[in-house]
């Protein structure tokens, strides 16, 4: 076992003394940051302004970095890389799903990047239409995304939102689908968020602040006048406001939320001229949404009913002293969401961490439920845009099973296979899927997906890689990746770790990991990964860890809190200055976030903030070998915070044999690359990250 362990630290030693290129270590100025008569002594402040040469000489310093510390593993990523394509079938097609007269469907051609949008009419034989070809739109980009696109009921006018720098901001660009030509109208700096109404050629879509990026404003677009006037702004920094279409397509609606409360506005589709209608004012700690039913609506709401309850009110009496329930609370059952079609209701239901789809007949209280195959999974509704309908269509995917389309008929109660998303060289059965819980601190049970190769043994010898995120209420479920084969064929295992934070386990799973609860969070990660290594699913000196986003800022509080527990971590895009970034409400999102962290302008939540932000507790201690990425464009977490990270690690650890590295993608945002198998070539350098680390050179 001593030898083991030598050899393993070797190995890291080794990769790390085989760099050409030395770590770039950056200048220290001093900042002093002081709030409730504490200062805070921030070196790396400077590393902010990304107009600054030197900042971008640095970024590119690390860049280079990283390339030396990892280019002896480049023919392992090129292997890595060429597997985890091989398992992507490139001349593949979407489920094609009707809306109105037609039928709508995506394609992905051979050595294509992108996907190709079609459609065609509802009738057999029909010919198919190309509307939008995002390779040829790609061409001379390092990046794009674009919106599906959206038809005005004339079906011939379309509409789409293109971004092509990562940072949300899109374009929303016409066409007509008769001639194929762009029009020369085109909306820019907006959200991407806009649906049409069904009269006027009007379109309503909304704009972010040009600081904050906040989505505060709402216009009405007339695509003949080529003029938008404002319809709405929502002043609360708290608060952003988003537009939608009910599936009955009779009402567009603006939606105002926060973490905590919301409220909804309603305007005929068919009046678009007309003056939005509050449905019910806002209250605090109260959220709810509409769905349009024809004769009545129905409001799924967390009043009085912490995982939810479904109610209904008349279309006349929409105030929530009318409101009535349908489906009422039950502390054991949270309601995620609701479709409302014109003769059943789906509600989407999490029990004991798992989602299940109860269908339920209008003017009848009881459901069915459907059923599904594995102890881990996800399902979720899929393209269901036509009101009249009696089928729904779900996906359904497990962290060992592709993902497969059902449409489930709500009158014979039967679900039928429409595609299971083929993936070459796999066979599932090769494949065990597990759920397990462990205890946290304080008692509480964590669930704990898994899945690693059928032959699998517990005797603590094979590497482990644990994931997690744990914010806003977001639930990681299970799911299946083909790129993840290539660990798990190496013999590794894979385990999501359901933390609170989420809402897996419901709404008071989700209370418990925020505010002055958040480490929670943290220690159930903690206390996940002890579980699985006492048990023996993987060996102690081959643990890893990733996560991204607010996943970032569990990696970097699990760090501090036990640097011993893991070999490696992959932090992606990670929010870890947490207090400085809470503090600057010029920033975005900082001011919407203030109902997940609390507002630091309270000195309680300042204290507490303080006492887990990742870059205010780095200390000099022996740090796990840490891999960082991070988007010069990402609007969501500021690349200077996993900079100064780094920086501070880079400085302050003990041991500085360990590889500390950091990728910044230049080009690009919070999401990394675009495209099927660009982000393949990322995917396969932190593989190989791992694989080095745990002693696995092939």
């Amino acid at each position: 076992m001593f030898r083991q362990a030598l050899l393993f630290l070797s190995l890291v030693f080794t990769q790390v003394q085989a760099a050409e290129v030395s770590a770039p270590i950056a200048e220290k100025i001093p900042t002093k940051l002081t709030k409730h008569k504490d200062t805070r002594i921030d070196n790396y402040f400077w590393m902010k302004d990304k107009k600054n040469p030197k900042v971008i000489e640095h970024l590119k310093a690390e860049n280079a970095y990283t390339d030396s510390v990892m280019k002896d593993s480049k023919d392992l990523q090129e292997k890595l890389y060429n597997e985890m394509r091989s398992r992507i079938k490139e001349d593949d097609q979407s489920v094609p799903y009707v809306e109105r007269n037609y039928l709508y469907l995506t394609r992905n051609f051979q050595g294509k990047e992108y996907p190709v949008y079609y459609r065609q009419k509802n009738v057999p034989g029909a010919k198919e239409e190309q509307l939008l070809d995002v390779n040829e739109m790609a061409k001379g980009l390092d990046f794009i995304h674009v919106s599906f696109p959206d038809f005005y009921n004339d079906e011939k006018t379309y509409a789409y939102a293109v971004d092509t720098k990562g940072d949300r901001v899109f374009t929303i660009y016409f066409k007509d689908a008769e001639t194929g030509k762009t029009l020369p109208q085109q909306i820019e700096g907006v959200t991407g968020n806009f649906v049409w109404a069904e009269t006027g050629k009007v379109l309503f879509y909304t704009k972010h602040d040009p600081i904050t990026l906040r989505s505060d404003k709402v216009y009405r677009y007339e695509l003949e006048a080529n003029k938008s006037t404002l319809v709405y702004t929502e002043k609360d920094e708290k608060f952003e406001a988003s537009i939608g279409k009910s599936l009955s397509r009779d009402y567009v609606y603006i939606y105002n939320g926060s973490t905590l409360s919301s409220e909804v506005m309603l305007l005929s589709s068919r009046d678009p001229f007309g003056k939005f209608k509050l449905f019910s004012p806002r209250k605090k700690d109260q959220l709810y949404s509409v769905m349009d039913g024809k004769d009545r609506f129905y409001i799924l709401t967390n009043w009085k009913a912490k995982n939810f309850r479904l109610m209904e009110t008349s279309q006349k009496e929409t105030a929530q002293k009318n409101w009535k329930d349908v489906i009422a609370h039950r502390p054991d059952v949270f309601i995620e969401e609701a479709s409302v079609f014109k003769n059943y209701i789906i509600l989407s239901e999490r029990s004991n961490g798992l989602t299940q789809l109860n269908v339920i007949k209008r003017g009848e209280n009881k459901g069915t439920y459907i059923n599904f195959p594995d102890p881990a999974y996800s399902v979720y509704s899929a393209m269901n845009a036509e009101y009249d309908s009696n089928v729904f269509r779900y996906g359904f995917i497990s962290m060992n099973r592709p993902a497969s389309f059902y449409d489930f008929n709500c009158e014979t109660k039967e679900s039928k296979l429409l595609k299971e998303k083929e993936v070459p060289k796999y066979d599932s059965s090769q494949y065990v899927s597990e759920r397990i819980f462990a205890t946290a601190k304080d008692g509480v049970k964590i669930p704990i997906s898994l899945v690693y190769k059928k032959g699998f043994k517990k005797d603590g010898t094979n590497p482990l890689l644990v994931y997690g995120y744990g914010s806003y209420g977001m639930s990681s479920d299970p799911y299946f990746s083909p790129a993840r084969v290539s660990l798990l064929d190496r013999g590794f295992v894979y385990a999501i770790i359901h933390i609170r934070g989420g809402a897996e386990m419901g709404r008071a799973w989700y209370e418990d990991g925020k505010f002055l609860k958040k480490k929670n969070t943290f220690t159930d990660f903690v206390a996940g990964t002890e579980y699985l290594v006492n048990e023996k699913y993987g060996n102690p000196k081959k643990v890893f860890a990733n996560g991204g986003s607010a996943g970032g800022l569990l990696m970097g509080a699990v760090m501090n809190l036990r640097p011993d527990l893991y070999t490696g971590i992959v932090a992606e895009v990670p929010f870890v200055d947490v207090v400085t970034t809470m503090l600057d409400s010029s920033l975005p999102l900082t001011t919407g976030e203030y109902e997940e962290w609390g507002n630091p302008n309270d000195k309680k939540y300042y204290d507490y903030m303080k006492s887990y932000s990742p870059y205010d507790n780095v200390k000099a201690v022996d740090y796990p070998n840490l891999f960082v990425t991070t988007g010069l464009n990402d609007s969501q977490v500021s690349f200077w915070e996993p900079t100064k990270w780094v920086s501070k690690i880079r400085d302050m650890r003990t041991d500085k044999s360990k590889i500390l590295m950091m990728k910044i993608e230049m080009d690009v945002g919070h999401g990394g690359k675009s495209g099927r198998f660009e982000y393949l070539r990322d995917e396969a350098l932190q593989y190989a990250f791992y694989l080095n680390l745990a002693g696995v050179k092939q």
